[in-house]
């Protein structure tokens, strides 16, 4: 009786809510739509706002309601959204994926249950329900165990009964509201916003919001009539998915991309709060004394169990509460301009700050599920025909076209189609340009023009080399050539732009470029009827090394004062020091023959050494033996020869290494 009740208030509130129809729409490129809806309401008479669920949060988020003629708001009322998962929480059990019926009936441990089968029908409190595996003889099967009335508990063949209930209707009523509220949540019904008002007359309401649409979409007609100035023709592509009908609404498309996101207020939110307990307090336990042994003996203590420490309270597990909601984001209603008459009615635009707005100045009419093809640009724009460059594995340029918008209006991005002389041209694509500024398109390859591309690059040059403190810094050029050849085949001239890519570190010599994008350089190069033409484009990288003059052998540090970028006074320390290193390098060369030579007698020394302990063994042999003496000691005089002349040139190469190592350190240019 209470459903009825309020199903009863309901279908009466709803049926004294009346419908605002939407008046005004406007299409951003972002995703949302703006819309306005306006209606006359009775004395008493609420209005209504039906959406869909997946819209709510941008309409809670967004909702302005003005009200005409006296009366103020009062409130909003609209349908909730429990979480589905919140719901069923409160059930006593849980349906889960997939789940046999004898796991969701042993969730009901003690509810009374009726089984009919087709020669009995028995009726008993659930003790357990379970899926028995199969075998190789019998399959699977689920089973019950009930407590009968009599008290005996009996097993039953869940697959063998025609019929399973409740015998509790609460129980039968908590499994039907379940299953509604799964039902509920699949459903995609409309959710349903009342407006309450004070007004005690008749009054207009205006409500105002954003919710998620399609995105309008733009495209373009360039036309070149016959020396005439092109026409750009401007259509936008409107899709009411909103399901209703859009009828003679104020239609406006705004090209730009303001900052917009989701924030879910429409489902309840639930915080998880902190749990904290203090610790339990136990009874105190009983104590025993015992009995005196002699009236007259001392007094005994009294020995008493020590009470039991109450154990802590356990602490309990620290939650996160969910993140708090963003901030909403604030729309600015838009307020619209007059209509401008204009030729073959195309949308009014202005500025709305950073974004543009096309105005369809005649009420549209859009059905639900349907699209259409709106005018918005129709007017003569500054633009030229020319060739396009900018593949250098490609043999032929682009044909091309320079639109400058000198239109006063904001040219949202999208595809063009190109007409020539009253044919199909080409088609291009263009991204967003404001008022005046302009973009280069391309819409098909010009076979009547050749281009070919060589590379040229000069020896590294030094331009500058300075030194401090040990370090030779050299500052050096590499230069390098792209020249482009470019045959035009037809007897017509004209335009090329080259675009020829910005390297890092490379900077041009001789050529200043029409403009420079973010990556490359334009230059523009006229072409006579059936003429040839070169066109070199020089760069050059300017770059830096740094060198320890320690490091650097004789041969190097003279390349460098053969360098003609030397002062005299450079050149003059420069060379000083390679000379003191090719007088080192002399040095170690001449001592590292002399150590080859200590090597070479001392071993032969030991092998006549050998040869004389071998000798002295054999009776007769003096003679031979007096003769390796003799020549051991020339080999000693020879030694000590070669170390004097070591030592000296060991002296010699530290006095230079110092030398060197003080014009180093003094060295300056």
């Amino acid at each position: 009786m209470k459903r009825v009740f309020w199903l009863t208030c309901a279908l009466a509130l709803s049926a004294m809510a009346a419908e605002l129809p939407v008046r005004q729409v406007v299409l951003y490129k972002h995703g949302v739509g703006y819309f306005e809806r306006a209606g006359e309401l009775a004395p008493g008479e609420s209005a209504r706002l039906d959406f869909k669920a997946a819209e709510m949060d941008d309409v809670l988020k967004s909702l302005t309601i003005e009200e005409k003629g006296g009366g103020r708001i009062s409130g909003l009322r609209y349908d909730s959204s429990e979480p589905l998962a919140h719901k069923l929480a409160d059930f006593p059990f849980q349906l889960g994926a997939a789940q046999p019926l004898s796991a969701v009936l042993d969730q009901l441990k003690g509810a009374q249950i009726e089984l009919k089968f087709a020669n009995e029908t028995v009726t008993g409190a659930v003790v357990a329900a379970r899926l028995t595996p199969g075998d190789d003889k019998r399959p699977e099967r689920e089973q019950i165990t009930l407590l009968m009335d009599a008290g005996d508990l009996r097993n039953f063949d869940l697959g063998a009964a025609a019929a399973i209930r409740f015998t509790d209707t609460r129980l039968q009523t908590q499994f039907k509201d379940y299953l509604a509220a799964l039902t509920e949540a699949r459903s995609r019904e409309k959710r349903t916003v009342y407006i309450d008002s004070t007004g005690s007359q008749r009054r207009e309401v205006v409500a105002s919001y954003m919710v998620p649409t399609a995105v309008w979409k733009s495209s373009y007609r360039l036309i070149f009539g016959e020396g005439a100035q092109p026409t750009l023709e401007g259509w936008a592509i409107v899709d009411n998915t909103s399901g209703e009908d859009w009828n003679k609404v104020d239609l406006s498309l705004v090209s730009g991309r303001p900052i917009s996101f989701i924030s879910r207020l429409y489902e309840p939110r639930y915080v998880t709060r902190q749990a904290a307990e203090l610790p339990e307090d136990y009874a105190s336990a009983p104590v025993v004394y015992e009995g005196a042994m002699d009236a007259e003996a001392k007094a005994v203590s009294l020995n008493a169990p020590a009470p039991q420490a109450a154990p802590q309270a356990m602490a309990a597990d620290m939650l996160v509460p969910s993140a708090g909601l963003s901030r909403l984001e604030q729309f600015v209603r838009i307020q619209k301009a007059p209509p401008v008459s204009v030729i073959a009615a195309p949308a009014v635009g202005r500025e709305l700050g950073e974004l543009f707005e096309y105005h369809i100045p005649t009420p549209v009419t859009v059905r639900r599920n349907e699209s259409a093809m709106l005018p918005f640009l129709q007017q003569k724009v500054d633009t030229r025909k020319l060739l396009i460059y900018s593949d250098p594995a490609a043999a032929h340029p682009m044909d091309a076209a320079e639109i400058a918008n000198s239109t006063g209006k904001t040219l949202d991005g999208g595809p063009i189609t190109v007409y020539e002389s009253g044919a199909y041209a080409g088609e291009a694509l263009m991204e967003t340009v404001k008022t005046g500024d302009k973009r280069l398109i391309s819409y098909g390859v010009d076979l009547g023009t050749r281009i070919t591309t060589q590379w040229d690059s000069k020896a590294e040059q030094i331009r500058e080399i300075h030194a401090r403190r040990g370090i030779l810094t050299t500052s050096n050029a590499v230069v390098e050539t792209r020249t482009y050849t470019i045959h035009n085949v037809d007897q017509k001239a004209k335009t090329l732009v080259i675009e020829h890519t910005a390297r890092p570190e490379y900077n041009l010599l001789d050529r200043k470029p029409l403009e420079k994008t973010s990556n490359a350089y334009r230059f523009e190069v006229k072409l006579a009827p059936g003429a040839t033409e070169k066109f070199p484009v020089t760069e050059e990288r300017v770059y830096e090394r740094a060198f320890t003059i320690t490091d650097l052998t004789p041969d190097v540090l003279f390349t460098y004062v053969r360098n003609k970028t030397f002062s005299d006074a450079a050149r003059k320390q420069l060379e000083q020091i390679a000379n003191l290193k090719q007088q080192i390098a002399a040095a170690g060369r001449e001592i590292q023959s002399l150590e080859s030579q200590i090597a070479e007698v001392t071993n032969d020394q030991e092998r006549v050494r050998r040869n004389i302990g071998s000798l002295n063994q054999v009776s007769g042999q003096q003679q031979q033996v007096q003769a390796y003496a003799q020549r051991l000691a020339g080999q000693e005089s020879q030694l000590a020869s070669l170390r004097d002349r070591r030592a000296e040139l060991d002296k010699k190469r530290a006095a230079l290494e110092g030398e060197v190592s003080g014009s180093i350190e003094s060295l300056a240019f």
